[in-house]
């Protein structure tokens, strides 16, 4: 029978019971497997930990790689980092071209994400992320550190009672992009241990922001070749009139010299004239013309904008900078960048805008409606009106400095009246087109239909002649063109005979009411053609015309 040698209950085969020991050697044996275990015990928190880092660096990695936009990126990797770091604040600042200046873009506390209105910006030298950027390694900051920072910065981290901060430098493809700042109330909050993981994490978040970045500027980009690709849909299908220039007559000639002297410059040009004569057109030639024929050209009407949209159309607006702006919006400043933009009617922009569109126009910058960011621009300035902009800035209702600055390069555009030489080639260019549009064949004028339309002194210009002539060709049945002539002769009021006065007895007796009142006298300041809004010398015609004897 095998006898089993007794044990020690609690000691291992071979063991000596702690008794059987001599009392020294006893607790030497005690304190060695109390350490042993101590150690073991930490050698597993830190296995634990560093899983519980190696999981944190694999769920931002995940938040990196599925996250594009800037914004929501930033929050989920503070929210992330916060079960590690409890940070009371973590900023993402990012380096202006040239790399002398950053600006801090994102902030992002327990309570939330904010864009701060205030955004700082100050030099690399001055600011808390210098070090770390300049030497491209993690940077810890103190309050003793704190002192020779921005006093703008030194003052906000006082506010917060920040007490010590860890900079992380972000770089990408080789190059400092901006950096990543952590604040804590405590002082000495980050352990090296931190700042290890910090370190690990910094590349990979680098990467991200790039990207990040580069899709927000795909976005604007997008967003504006969309916006663009609506104005150029609209300019082709504006009016096949406004593509081509007719007319040959001495008034009109000179201001088409004017346009070829003036286009290959970048100066203002102000054009000026009555309503439909074609002052859209004549900008849209000095586009064609100029060194930007290739970048956009931008219209806007002043008349047509109703006043409260007026600063968010020329500027644009970020989104729920006033009721109804869901989202950003370009302006067509910024739409016309490279380019040029046509603000027509421009004695109708409103005087407490003025101001800025000065700024714009002298600055090349502005602010969108709702945001402090500064935008600049490059732009040429065509700008159009009917209104007398001198007695406008005399009445107060036009800014003088802004006067001066469109008009740099002023053209007066004739009236159809004065360049009737032109009226024939119009007439027949109209007729044609509208003939094409509705598939008809015009083959011939009546003269005496032609001698008439040259008669007309034409009060709405080529917009008038053109509306005449759609409605001849939507009249013609045959190959003769028919205009309604007699569309021409308002009856105003009735002869003694009871027929309709036409338009040219209504003109012949105004004429002979303001040369009584006038003596005959033509010229001058208080002469009638002064009275009239009219030339002298075209006075004089109208008078030989319809048969009137001064005196």
């Amino acid at each position: 029978m095998t006898t089993i040698p007794k044990t020690t209950p609690g000691l291992l085969p071979g063991e000596t019971a702690p008794g059987s020991l001599p009392k020294g050697e006893g607790l030497l044996r005690r304190r060695r497997a109390w350490a042993l275990l101590q150690d073991q015990k930490a050698r597993i928190r830190a296995l634990e930990r560093q899983n519980d880092q190696q999981s944190l660096i694999i769920r931002i990695n995940n938040l990196l790689a599925g996250q594009l936009e800037p914004e929501r990126l930033f929050e989920a990797m503070s929210k992330a980092l916060w079960q590690e770091i409890r940070h009371d604040f973590m900023v993402l600042s990012l380096l202006e071209p040239g790399g002398e200046f950053e600006r801090s873009h994102f902030l992002h506390t327990p309570d939330g994400l904010e864009t701060p209105e205030d955004t700082l910006r100050g030099s690399l030298a001055t600011m808390p992320s210098g070090h770390a950027m300049r030497t491209g390694k993690v940077d810890l900051l103190g309050p003793e550190r704190f002192k020779a920072i921005d006093p703008a910065v030194k003052a906000r981290l006082e506010r917060a009672d920040i007490q010590s901060m860890c900079c992380v430098p972000l770089y990408s493809r080789g190059e400092a992009l901006g950096c990543l700042s952590f604040g804590s109330r405590k002082v000495d909050h980050f352990t090296p241990e931190e700042v290890g993981l910090l370190c690990q994490l910094g590349a990979q978040v680098a990467v991200a922001v790039d990207n990040a970045l580069a899709y927000r500027k795909i976005e604007l980009l997008r967003d504006k070749l969309a916006e663009e690709k609506l104005f150029l849909e609209e300019e082709v299908r504006r009016d096949f009139a406004t593509s081509e220039i007719i007319g040959s007559s001495p008034a009109w000639m000179r201001v088409l010299n004017q346009i070829e002297t003036v286009a290959p410059s970048d100066a203002n040009v102000l054009l000026l004239g009555e309503t439909g004569t074609g002052k859209e057109l004549l900008a849209r030639a000095l586009h064609d013309r100029s060194q930007r024929r290739n970048g956009s050209f931008v219209k806007l009407n002043c008349s047509a904008i109703p006043l409260g949209l007026m600063e968010s159309e020329l500027f644009g607006h970020e989104r729920g900078a006033f009721t109804g702006a869901l989202e950003r919006r370009m302006g067509r400043f910024e739409l016309a960048h490279k380019g040029t933009i046509f603000l027509d009617e421009v004695g109708d922009l409103p005087l407490e805008l003025q101001p800025k569109l000065l700024r714009a126009i002298q600055e090349r910058e502005f602010e969108r409606l709702g945001s402090n960011q500064t935008m600049k621009v490059d732009v040429r300035l065509i700008a159009a009106t009917h209104r007398s902009l001198s007695t406008m800035v005399e009445e107060g209702r036009f800014r003088q400095d802004l006067f001066y600055r469109l008009s740099v390069f002023p053209i007066l555009v004739p009236p159809l009246r004065e360049r009737k030489e032109d009226i024939p080639s119009l007439v027949r260019y109209f007729a044609q087109k509208f003939a094409t549009r509705m598939d008809r064949k015009i083959e011939r004028i009546p003269t005496a239909t032609m001698e008439a339309l040259v008669a007309w002194h034409w009060p709405g210009n080529i917009r008038e002649l053109q509306n005449l002539m759609e409605r001849s060709v939507i009249l013609s049945q045959g190959k003769d063109l028919r205009v309604p002539v007699n569309d021409l002769k308002i009856p105003v009021e009735l002869n003694t005979d009871g027929s309709a006065e036409t338009l040219e007895e209504i003109e012949r007796r105004e004429i002979r009411r303001v040369l009584r009142e006038c003596q005959g006298v033509i010229g001058g300041p208080d002469g009638a053609a002064e009275r009239l809004g009219l030339k002298r010398t075209t006075l004089n015609s109208r008078i030989k015309k319809l048969g009137i004897v001064r005196g």
